[in-house]
């Protein structure tokens, strides 16, 4: 079992920036793919950014270029580093590991926090 709390979100005025974390309780963080997601309100769930165990990073193009995403093995904790934040971008923001093993899927989701781009 994997615990993720994510923190460091808020309200941040457009073209700021904000970075978001998330610890992870697992004593093998290291070995996980780690992913940000993000929901806003009467929309789906979508995939913002992903971390490998290797280091890899994919983005979706809506954040390309803005949001950077990376990990801290040492500490069990992903981050997602967000600039030139915009309206578009408010969302409450996931955190997510998962791993597949022997065709078996172990994926586990933090309670998300809220981030709010307005002046």
């Amino acid at each position: 079992q994997v615990q993720l709390v994510e923190s460091g979100g808020g309200l941040v005025q457009p073209g700021g920036s904000l970075r978001l974390s998330c610890a992870a309780s697992t004593s093998i963080f290291s070995i996980y793919a780690m992913g940000w997601y993000r929901q806003a309100p009467g929309k789906e769930r979508e995939l913002v950014a992903v971390i490998t165990s290797g280091g890899s990073t994919n983005y979706a193009d809506s954040v390309k270029g803005r949001f950077t995403i990376s990990r801290d093995n040492a500490k069990n904790t992903v981050y997602l580093q967000m600039n030139s934040l915009k309206p578009e971008d408010t969302a409450v923001y996931f955190c997510n590991a998962g791993r597949v093993v022997f065709g078996l899927k172990y994926n586990y989701w933090g309670h998300g926090t809220q981030v709010t781009v307005a002046s």
